[in-house]
């Protein structure tokens, strides 16, 4: 019992950081992790590739997600889809 507490737990606070994030953040996490590499999400959404970057950054950090692989875990955890902006 109490292992599924710490998960639900977990998982609101997830949840709860991911709300945090822009519409653009959610939108290029969304990108980068459906495989897409920062070059092709700039030229999807009409942004500069740095401007991707800064964006993938902050929404790491907001997430406090240490790795890509570990962004890609939380992506799966709140049912992001790969090319959708919403979980």
């Amino acid at each position: 019992m109490g292992l599924s507490r710490e998960h639900d737990g977990a998982a609101r606070s997830l949840r709860s950081r991911y709300e945090a994030l822009s519409d653009r953040e959610r939108q290029i996490m969304s990108l980068v992790c459906a495989g897409l590499m920062n070059k092709q999400v700039a030229a999807k959404i009409g942004l500069s590739e740095v401007t991707v970057k800064v964006h993938r950054h902050n929404l790491m950090k907001k997430l406090d997600a240490r790795s890509f692989a570990d962004l890609v875990r939380m992506a799966d955890a709140l049912r992001i889809r790969g090319g959708n902006d919403s979980a």
